[in-house]
């Protein structure tokens, strides 16, 4: 009898083919999943968003929950409203929680790119305290009216309408975020210096809107929309190098004779720093599929946003050279926050 066909043989011949299986990639579901992350989310992740139900940030967190969800076999994904101070409580919060991928934030350009320029202190350090995931989407703004309140139909009849007023008081939805330099950079285009008005919620700004204690806001065109389109609200005009697919029969400002004026912000994932990697690389590819899908891309769009989905180092680098551009624009108006 040969060592082969003997029962210890034998028995060393199985023991090696099942070692060598082990070794071999799983060729199914998980083919694609870093080490590491085969297991994630094994529980509900949480996403943290510094603003508002029903603002825009708020609108994209829960169509991506959604999507998120479904492709993790409906895994729980919350939404987390912590608004006020123009999302800083929140960055701050996400930026303490521990850094195993259940907690994560939807930043936006404000947070991330904008506070470092504005705030001498902050309870959070961009760079330092997050690990960019994907930028989900970015947005155009709206400049919206009170038809009630402002007999302007367009933005050159809004320039000559307020120059006729005491001011041009424009709201904003916090110091420090893109609409309330936003107002400045409108202002800088149309020759006219804007008194930004700050008030704690979307709510609350609109509710000035509606008053008539401010003549205009820019709002995102998530937020914008359904304003719009209800006739509470007239958009004279929106801020993209093209028009937006949520309010087509707006022209841009641009197309109104303001070539300089053009601005956007972007919403976008991240996690606190020491994210584990396979975690965060899992993470990217699964954003990206679910705002990309055909489903989850329509929903974005017909909420007013242009979908981008990008890789963590692409949203790394957008990050890092808005932080540079905003950075220019908050040294020109001289604005510090505290």
């Amino acid at each position: 009898m040969n060592q082969a066909s003997s029962p210890r043989g034998r028995r060393a011949l199985l023991a090696a083919a099942i070692a060598a299986t082990l070794t071999i990639p799983f060729a199914g579901a998980n083919a694609q999943t870093p080490t590491g992350a085969a297991a994630y989310p094994s529980k509900p992740v949480r996403i943290i968003v510094g603003f508002a139900a029903g603002t825009g940030p708020d609108i994209v967190a829960r169509l991506l929950a959604q999507k998120l969800s479904e492709g993790w076999g409906n895994q729980g994904v919350i939404v987390d409203n912590k608004p006020g101070a123009g999302g800083l409580i929140a960055a701050g919060e996400a930026a303490r929680a521990t850094a195993d991928g259940y907690t994560l934030m939807l930043g936006e350009t404000g947070q991330l790119s904008i506070a470092p320029s504005s705030y001498n202190k902050l309870p959070y350090d961009p760079a330092k305290d997050f690990v960019p995931v994907s930028q989900v989407v970015t947005s155009d703004f709206a400049l919206l009216i009170n038809p009630q309140k402002v007999p302007s139909r367009n933005v050159k009849d809004f320039v000559s309408w307020t120059q006729q007023q005491k001011g041009l008081f424009l709201a904003t939805f916090g110091a420090g975020t893109p609409g309330h330099f936003g107002a400045f950079m409108f202002g800088d285009a149309v020759k006219l210096k804007p008194e930004p008005v700050h008030y704690r919620s979307t709510a609350d700004a609109l509710g000035g809107l509606f008053s008539g204690d401010v003549q205009g806001v820019f709002a995102s065109v998530g937020l914008a929309a359904p304003q719009v389109k209800s006739g509470k609200l007239l958009a004279l005009g929106t801020t993209g190098a093209t028009r937006t697919n949520a309010l087509p029969e707006v022209p841009t400002i641009k197309e109104q004779g303001y070539a300089n004026l053009e601005f956007s912000s972007w919403f976008g994932i991240v996690a606190p720093a020491n994210t584990p990697a396979p975690i965060v690389a899992k993470l990217s590819a699964d954003i990206m599929r679910a705002v990309q899908s055909p489903d989850g891309k329509a929903k974005l769009e017909e909420a007013g946003f242009k979908v981008t989905g990008t890789s963590a180092a692409d949203f790394g680098r957008i990050i890092a050279a808005d932080t540079v551009t905003w950075g220019k624009a908050v040294a020109a108006t001289g604005f510090k926050a505290d």
